[in-house]
């Protein structure tokens, strides 16, 4: 199975023009072969947790009409972004949409990064999904700097791990090469990153969408600056980024441990 993960721009707040450039990404990665394209975290409103909190309008629910566009791109996607939650916060919150636009599950954060606890409410289940003989394991961003997470889904037969993000530069960088690799290298997962690029919130998103395969080799990668989709194939070492090959090596492993041990520096301003 192809997996693409897809990196982009968000316009602040504006929900028609996220959905548009994710619908517009989704048909990419479904004409590059992809049956499955995961998107960064809070994709649908971009990174913009006080208009969030000032919004009502800009939470989500599974049937908004306003996600129309992605649920018929004619490709699974894996949606990140603000939906109504238990009391009067949010939830960061990841849809999962099959290729006939059906709900498959959802999934909300559990691990909340620090100004998030003021703006969100924490997720208290893992998520799971069956795709394509595949099974799924979801996580989002600073959920992915806890193993007992990524654990449980190793343990549950989870085989590929997908991961909605924000990373930003002065730090982001280092971050996704340890971080993400070295969950393939411990779980023996194949992992699947979508992160910002360019302006997000107080933050710039540094790119570098990837694919990791069990092990921690690098199957594709985006790059720092380029709106786009990296695609790989699950399970081979062939890929494409954009249409061109990619690939390379990972970071060392002591390296990615002292990594994911602390916490996302680069999501700071």
């Amino acid at each position: 199975m192809k997996i693409a993960a897809a990196q982009f721009t968000c316009v602040p707040a504006d929900v028609p023009a996220n959905v548009r450039q994710m619908a517009a990404l989704a048909d990419e990665a479904r004409v590059r072969g992809a049956e499955l394209v995961v998107f960064p975290e809070l994709a649908v409103t971009g990174y913009e947790p006080e208009a969030v909190a000032a919004r009502r309008d800009l939470w989500m629910r599974a049937d908004d009409p306003r996600l129309d566009a992605i649920r018929a791109s004619g490709i699974a996607t894996v949606v990140n972004c603000a939906a109504a939650a238990d009391g009067e916060r949010p939830g960061i919150e990841t849809l999962v949409f099959g290729v006939d636009g059906e709900l498959i599950t959802t999934y909300r954060k559990q691990h909340l990064f620090e100004h998030e606890q003021d703006v969100f409410a924490a997720g208290r289940r893992d998520g799971r999904f069956v795709f394509g003989g595949l099974r799924f394991s979801l996580a989002t961003c600073f959920d992915n700097h806890f193993p007992e997470l990524v654990s449980r889904g190793a343990a549950d037969g989870c085989q590929v791990h997908l991961a909605a993000s924000l990373y930003g530069t002065g730090g982001g960088e280092e971050e996704l090469a340890a971080v993400y690799p070295g969950i393939a290298e411990d779980f023996d997962l194949h992992v699947v990153v979508a992160n910002h690029v360019g302006p997000a919130g107080a933050w710039t998103g540094c790119g570098r969408s990837a694919l990791s395969a069990p092990g921690g080799a690098l199957l594709a990668r985006a790059d720092a600056d380029t709106p786009m989709v990296a695609v790989a194939e699950v399970g081979q070492a062939r890929a494409w980024i954009s249409g061109a090959a990619g690939g390379g090596a990972g970071t060392p492993a002591a390296v990615r441990r002292e990594h994911r041990a602390a916490r996302p520096s680069g999501r700071r301003p």
